[in-house]
């Protein structure tokens, strides 16, 4: 095994053998229970072969009250069991939650190519905590007491012993071929499900844009032919799983019938008794019971073993994140070295070689044409998004030498598509802080201009957003995300379109906003497309193909970029033939640039 499959195989197993003490508990249960499932037979064979012969009513009470208590000790260990089973289960939901929950959220930044909605993870520990909360774990545990059952049919009669021995064979050879033929459609509908959920999301968070472009009958047709392939797998492994076990429970059947057809040729022969027939066949049902169960039971099964294998594989993939030695905050420069930037599971870079660096109370606007790698660059400027080469630092440290959670508190972003969390106003600016206190937070809101604005909001403050804040405008989460940005006073913040959305009121916060990062000794970075969005920066850089093609003072830069360009040698003859084509077609003729309107 090498060290890699070791790493995959110790997540799941490690969570595991946390629970081993109590696995061990519920396998000791499991033993006094099966041998208290001998209670049944035995008190058949007393009660035909002793009481019947004897007529004694005393024997007969007896026998009854020590039946009667067994049966009551069997039925409470068989809940304690249970209840043990469901804990089982909560406490690996437990030991994983955390970090399958960090996985599914860190998966877009590992690769954003990844197929399905991205909660695939989270139903594979769902799978393993419902099987193991189901009647699956009780058949498996109990199939070890199989050859017990039948040791105890072979002391009854040894021909008895042997068709209960064939049978189980039989049932044995179907649970094997129950594996194997439901291994495939298993995996297929996994994948299935998930592109199937994916596109009902996508769905859902775009049902305006779906009304009003006439789109929800293409998006339905899509979503129904993903179903259709779902269902299709899902049948194909039900109706495995639905055939054998039906074949299952045919041949139990059959086999109690046989058990009491050879008893009676037994008895006639008078090789055993009449009470042993009883005993010999409740003993044979109770025997291969296990084994029908685990055949039904085989489905959650399979999506457990799965399961336990995708998760292995995902969380290999992250491992565990060890607490760098925690540094002081950064105050004085932020540094871009020689960086390439890639999007996440692609190594072909949209970035290419930038270097800068921002000095304390510095800001920097970026602009250039769309698709330039302005959103790439800043992606990775954050912590986003790993560099392919090159380093960003704080104050000469990489950003990787810092925490997730220590840098977060220094950085404030505000992504081109803002999204906000179900939650109250207060929450999402504090970025759902515990410890978060009412004046940083009323002091972001002021820092962003939007203090007023949240008083007006029905209850202030306190306003439940709802999924994605969709309870606001576009212009009011914007705003709103600009406070969290600001959220005790990051060294460095982000911003990406940030006033895409906003009106004049909106931009004057926004610059307001910018100058106060300056006067604090910040460092701004800016994304921008429109002028007023880098009013208050004092730095611009011009990126166009990936590539930094300037940098320096604002006005430096804007003077280089806003030079006047020849008009080209062949536009008043272009102008004539257009003219020609538009009065041949009876159309109005372009007009030039000099032209009166």
């Amino acid at each position: 095994m090498t060290v890699t499959d070791a790493n995959r195989s110790s997540h799941v197993r490690a969570a595991l053998s946390a629970v081993r003490r109590s696995f061990v508990t519920v396998g000791l249960f499991s033993g006094v229970i099966n041998l208290l499932a001998l209670t049944s037979p035995l008190y058949m064979l007393q009660v035909y072969d002793r009481v019947l012969a004897s007529r004694s009513v005393p024997t007969l009470v007896a026998l009854s009250l020590a039946a009667l208590w067994m049966f009551a000790v069997q039925g409470i260990l068989d809940v304690i069991r249970a209840r043990m089973l469901v804990r089982i289960g909560a406490g690996i939901d437990e030991t994983l939650g955390e970090r399958v929950f960090r996985a599914v959220v860190s998966l877009p930044l590992k690769d954003r190519r990844v197929r399905g909605d991205g909660l695939q993870p989270l139903r594979d520990l769902d799978a393993i905590r419902g099987f193991l909360s189901s009647g699956g774990p009780v058949a498996i545990l109990d199939l070890p007491w199989l050859p017990i059952y039948l040791a105890v049919v072979f002391l009854l009669h040894p021909w008895l012993g042997w068709l209960s021995t064939g049978g189980a064979l039989v049932l044995c050879f179907l649970t094997f071929l129950t594996d194997r033929l439901s291994r495939i459609p298993a995996k297929e509908a996994v994948r299935e499900s998930g592109l199937r959920m994916a596109a009902a999301e996508a769905g859902r968070r775009n049902a305006e844009v779906l009304r009003a472009m006439g789109l929800t009958d293409a998006m339905t047709d899509r979503f129904m032919r993903a179903n259709e392939r779902f269902l299709d797998h899902s049948e194909r492994m039900s109706d495995v799983a639905g055939l054998l076990g039906g074949l299952t429970k045919v041949l139990r059947l059959a086999l109690q019938s046989a058990v009491l057809g050879l008893g009676a040729y037994l008895v006639i022969r008078q090789d055993m008794s009449a009470g042993a027939i009883l005993a010999a066949s409740v003993i044979m049902s109770r025997a291969l019971a296990p084994v029908e169960t685990a055949i039904a039971h085989w489905k959650g099964f399979v999506a457990a073993r799965d399961g336990a294998r995708r998760l292995d594989t995902v969380l290999a993939a992250f491992g565990e994140e060890e607490d760098p030695l925690a540094l002081p905050p950064p105050r004085l420069q932020l540094s871009v070295e020689n960086v390439h930037v890639a999007p996440p599971g692609l190594r072909m870079p949209v970035v290419f070689d930038v270097s800068f660096k921002l000095r304390a109370g510095e800001a920097l606007g970026i602009i250039g044409p769309s698709a330039a790698g302005k959103s790439t660059l800043v992606r990775a400027i954050t912590g986003v998004w790993p560099c392919l080469r090159g380093e960003v630092r704080l104050d000469g440290a990489a950003l990787d030498r810092r925490s997730a959670a220590d840098l977060g508190r220094h950085i404030g972003y505000l992504p081109q598509d803002i999204e906000l969390f179900d939650g109250t106003v207060a929450e999402n600016i504090a970025r759902f802080d515990p410890d978060a206190t009412p004046d940083p937070v009323i002091a972001a809101a002021r820092a962003a201009g939007v203090h007023e604005m949240i008083l007006h909001l029905p209850e202030g403050y306190e306003t439940r957003l709802g999924e994605a804040g969709t309870a606001l405008s576009a212009g009011q989460r914007q705003r709103i995300g600009l406070a969290r940005a600001l959220y005790r006073d990051p060294f460095l913040v982000v911003l990406d379109e940030p006033n895409s959305n906003l009106d004049a009121e909106g931009e004057a916060a926004l610059t307001e906003a910018v100058r106060g990062i300056r006067r604090r000794g910040g460092v701004a970075v800016v994304i921008a497309h429109r002028a007023s969005a880098v009013s208050a920066v004092d730095l611009l850089a011009v990126l166009n193909g990936g590539r930094l093609q300037a940098f320096g003072p604002k006005e430096e830069v804007l003077r280089g970029v806003m030079k006047p360009q020849p008009a080209s040698s062949d536009e008043p003859a272009r102008l004539d033939a257009e003219r020609r084509r538009a009065v041949a077609g009876r159309q109005a003729p372009p007009r030039s640039a000099g032209e009166p309107t």
